[in-house]
């Protein structure tokens, strides 16, 4: 896969959050991990793009993916 602009709104507790960030390292797609529990900003942020207050949210190359959707992921690095 080629070089992407990936970064992955999480928090620690989240579950599907945990499942994303596995699926970019098992993949080899570098990624920011922006915890949205402890940044407010990183938080504010997503709600601006995504406007979404749940977790995940990921951004690939500028479309935002909210949840744990490895079709589209895969879909959106190719």
């Amino acid at each position: 896969m080629n070089e992407h602009k990936v970064t992955v709104y999480s928090t620690q507790t989240c579950p599907y959050c945990v499942m994303a960030k596995n699926f970019f390292m098992q993949n080899g797609i570098a990624f920011e991990d922006l915890d949205v529990g402890m940044d407010m900003a990183a938080a504010e942020e997503m709600v601006k793009k995504s406007g979404q207050m749940g977790v995940p949210v990921i951004e690939i190359d500028g479309t935002i993916v909210v949840g744990f959707q490895p079709n589209v992921f895969k879909k959106l690095l190719t």
